[in-house]
């Protein structure tokens, strides 16, 4: 990790970029792949597969056969594990429903919202060496809550043509059976465009590497919704000098295995902390099967110590992190200042894999600096509000004149006289 001593101010929009990957022709290799299936549909996505995940496919959706036989295949221990995180998501995700109160904004003007779940909606679960079933629970449970009518899994497989057990169990374990083996970009343009095989959906879910996340961006462009901007995974951890070095070491490894793309940062006040903490990254770095892939993502990250904690929260607000961890003495000192995170971490006990797996929040979150403007993942990500209003004669009496006035200001009249016909036939009818 790159070392930092309180750098000024000015140097801080320079600091919070992003590592770049080696991303030649990205766009127009995604492009391509989004026209040939809107195109040609599930031929497409047999060309797709057979290209990227070397197996040739002639019915993608997984049997019930599939799923059952992945029940067998899972130990009692994780069963046990996936029944626990999915009871905590679907509490702290079931509050997050509620029925908003009709409001009367004056005599005889009455407002409220009606909250109705998105109809179909598709969930992207990366496969590969790191099979994430436990987005399927982050992603499927407020699915499930919100009401949404089709839920759609798309997940890769392996080049045998099987999904992985813990996703197909997953799933089931929710009742969800509607899952295909298709991954990538192809995945993103079947739940966009639909083929044959797979219909469309009404928005589409779920982290992916950068061709998965630049095919969400196209869509998105074409007006097909999707959770939000997501790249690579980070972590920024704020550290004063009673945390435990080797926690922190511990919670910035557990984002760098991600990917070599992922970044991870570490800010203090006490440069001792920054020694300890380097020296617990190589003791506990070399025990790590994806020691390689850690390694790797710590050469794009770094560490700053700076004259306060007050100046630490500062940039942390500057780069907007997808996961923030406050090891600190006192956290509530300082959360109340946190204005740009995806999801934040208080305490030295609070690791963020406990988020990532069974504490309870999401953990499908803006990343790249965008959790500035947009929130993670949400039983609100699945629903939709439509406002109504309803306006009796008395309402309309009261109201009217201030529309009319407001129409006119506008040269809108049409939009005044459906007011002014109104209140005629009121006063003539009385």
């Amino acid at each position: 990790m790159k070392r930092w001593n309180n750098p000024p101010r000015s140097l801080w929009e320079s600091l919070i970029k992003r590592p770049v990957m080696d991303a030649h022709n990205l766009d127009e290799s995604v492009k391509q792949i989004m026209e040939n299936v809107r195109n040609e549909g599930d031929l497409a996505l047999q060309h797709c597969t057979l290209k990227f995940d070397g197996v040739r496919l002639e019915q993608f959706r997984v049997n019930a056969e599939e799923i059952k036989a992945a029940e067998t295949m899972i130990s009692k221990e994780l069963k046990a594990a996936i029944a626990v995180a999915a009871d905590n998501i679907k509490t702290f995700h079931a509050s997050q429903l509620y029925t908003e109160p009709l409001i009367e904004t004056m005599k005889g003007v009455s407002c409220w919202r009606k909250t109705v779940a998105v109809e179909q909606v598709g969930l992207y679960i990366p496969g590969g060496s790191a099979p994430l079933f436990s987005s399927i629970l982050m992603l499927g449970i407020p699915a499930l809550i919100a009401g949404c009518s089709r839920i759609a899994i798309c997940t890769p497989c392996s080049p045998d043509g099987t999904v992985h057990p813990a996703v197909l169990y997953t799933a089931s374990y929710l009742g969800i059976s509607e899952i295909y083996k298709v991954g990538g970009a192809h995945a993103i343009a079947a739940m966009a465009y639909g083929t044959e095989s797979i219909p469309k959906v009404d928005k589409i879910f779920g982290p992916g590497n950068q061709y998965v996340t630049k095919a969400k961006e196209l869509v998105q462009k074409e007006g097909i919704p999707i959770d939000l901007p997501a790249g690579p995974s980070e972590v920024l951890v704020i550290a004063d000098k009673y945390a435990d070095a080797d926690f922190i070491a511990a919670d910035l490894l557990s984002q760098a295995e991600h990917g070599a793309d992922s970044q991870v940062v570490l800010l203090t006040d006490t440069e001792e902390i920054l020694k300890r903490v380097e020296e617990s990254l190589q003791r506990q770095l070399q025990k790590l099967p994806r020691a390689s892939v850690a390694a790797k993502a710590l050469e794009n990250s770094f560490s700053i110590c700076f004259n306060s904690i007050g100046e630490c929260v500062d940039f942390s607000n500057v780069y907007a992190p997808e996961h923030l961890i406050m090891a600190l003495e006192d956290t509530q000192k300082y959360c109340k200042q946190v204005l740009h995170a995806g999801s934040v971490f208080l305490g030295r006990y609070s690791c963020e894999s406990a988020g990532d797996y069974a504490s309870g929040t999401n953990h499908t979150l803006p990343t790249n600096g965008y959790a500035r403007s947009y929130s993670g993942v949400s039983t609100d990500s699945f629903v939709k509000k439509i406002s109504f209003q309803e306006i009796s004669k008395e309402g309309l009496r009261n109201i009217g004149a201030t529309i009319e006035l407001m129409a006119e200001a506008e040269a809108l009249y049409a939009h005044k006289n459906a007011v002014s016909i109104r209140l005629k036939k009121i006063t003539d009818e009385e």
